[in-house]
C-alpha cells in the first residue's frame, strides 16, 4: 500500500521548487532544485523536444548528479532560463568539481507556448535566476511558472505536483508542467482519463458534469497543431542507481499516457525527468518496480491537478465543461 500526497506534503525534503510567472507574456518556468545534487536521468517519448544538457543524463556519461532540472515555456528561446539557474547554483558554489571551480550541471527542457499572450518576452536568464530566488517548499500548482501559458487539449493547462508515501518508508514524487495536445478529458464523458486515480480529497476538485453533452474522440483537433509538450520530473528518496533512475523515467511515462490521449505524438515534445536522492548504491528489483509503478500513478494525477487547478487567464478550463454542453 502506498498513502497519497499532495502539494507541498508531496515534495521530497531536501528539494525545493520555485516559479516565474509572467502573466502578460503568458509565460514562465519552473525550477526544481537540489543543490546538494541528484542522479538524475531522462526519458524523451515526444517527437518535438526542446531540451539542454541531456545527453549527460545517459546511464554510461560521467557526471552522476544535477544540482537542479528546469522546465520552461518559450519553446527554443526558454533555453536561456537555464543560464539563470546556473548562475543562482554558481553564487552558492553548488556544481560539478572541475580544476577551475564548480559547473552547477542544469539540465531543461522548454514547452511551446508563443503567441498566447499579449507580448513576446521568453524566459530568459532574469527569469530562471528569479525563479531560483522564489524556490521553497510550499508550491503553487496551476497557471503559474511554466504552466502560466499551458494548454491541454483544448481546456488550460498548468503545473500539478503529486506524490506516494510506500509502506517501505521511500517517497516518490511527481511535477508536470502540462501543455499537451492530446486531451485530459474524455470527450464523450467529460471525465478526466487520470480520475480513477485521484485521492478522495482530489475528488472534490472534479465539476459536476451531469449537464455535459460530448462526443465520441476521434482525434481531430480545433486547436493549433505542433505548439505542444508535457514536461515531468518523478523524484524519489530512494537510492537509485543511475540506470535505475532511467528505468524510473519510463515507467512514469505510463502516468502521462494514461492521463493524455494521445500522448507521445509527432507534434509534442513530452519528456520526464527523473532524480533519486541518496548516493546511489541501487534498490533491490521489487522496490525499483513499485517505485515505478507510483511514480506513473504520481505522474498521472499531477497531470490532472495540473488542469483542474488551471486559472483560464482568457482561455477555457476544463472546469468550465460543466456549465455547458460538450467539448
Amino acid at each position: 500500500m502506498a498513502e497519497a500526497l499532495w502539494g507541498e506534503k508531496a515534495l521530497l525534503p531536501g528539494l525545493r521548487v520555485g516559479h516565474f510567472t509572467d502573466r502578460e507574456a503568458l509565460t514562465g518556468c519552473t525550477v526544481l532544485l537540489v543543490e546538494e545534487g541528484a542522479v538524475a536521468a531522462v526519458d524523451v517519448r515526444g517527437a518535438a523536444p526542446g531540451t539542454r544538457e541531456t545527453d549527460l543524463l545517459a546511464p554510461e556519461n560521467t557526471v552522476e548528479s544535477v544540482q537542479a532540472v528546469l522546465l520552461t515555456g518559450g519553446s527554443a528561446f526558454g533555453l536561456a532560463a537555464a543560464e539563470g539557474v546556473v548562475r543562482y547554483l554558481w553564487e552558492r558554489r553548488k556544481g560539478f568539481p572541475t580544476p577551475g571551480g564548480v559547473v552547477p550541471i542544469v539540465p531543461a527542457a522548454v514547452l511551446y507556448d508563443l503567441g498566447r499572450g499579449k507580448a513576446f518576452r521568453p524566459p530568459g536568464a532574469e527569469a530562471g535566476y528569479r525563479a531560483s530566488l522564489a524556490a521553497g517548499k510550499e508550491v503553487a500548482e496551476g497557471s503559474v511558472g511554466a504552466g502560466t501559458g499551458a494548454m491541454a487539449g483544448g481546456v488550460k493547462g498548468g503545473v500539478g505536483l503529486a506524490g506516494y508515501l510506500l509502506e517501505e518508508g521511500f517517497r516518490v514524487m511527481a511535477l508536470a508542467a502540462v501543455n499537451s495536445l492530446g486531451r485530459p478529458f474524455d470527450p464523450l464523458s467529460g471525465r478526466l482519463y487520470a480520475e480513477g486515480l485521484l485521492a478522495p480529497e482530489e475528488r472534490a476538485l472534479l465539476p459536476d458534469l451531469s449537464r455535459y453533452r460530448g462526443q465520441e474522440e476521434d482525434y481531430r483537433y480545433p486547436f493549433l497543431l505542433g505548439q505542444h509538450t508535457t514536461l515531468a520530473i518523478v523524484a524519489t528518496d530512494a537510492p537509485l542507481s543511475k540506470a535505475q533512475a532511467k528505468r524510473l523515467a519510463i515507467m512514469a511515462q505510463d502516468g502521462l499516457a494514461r492521463a493524455l490521449r494521445p500522448a507521445h505524438t509527432p507534434l509534442d515534445g513530452d519528456l520526464v525527468f527523473a532524480l533519486a536522492l541518496g548516493e546511489g548504491r541501487g534498490v533491490a528489483l521489487p522496490l525499483l518496480l513499485r517505485l515505478g509503478a507510483y511514480a506513473a500513478d504520481a505522474l498521472a494525477r499531477a497531470i490532472a491537478r495540473g488542469v483542474l487547478l488551471a486559472e483560464g487567464l482568457g482561455f477555457p478550463t476544463y472546469p468550465s465543461l460543466a456549465s455547458r454542453e460538450g467539448a
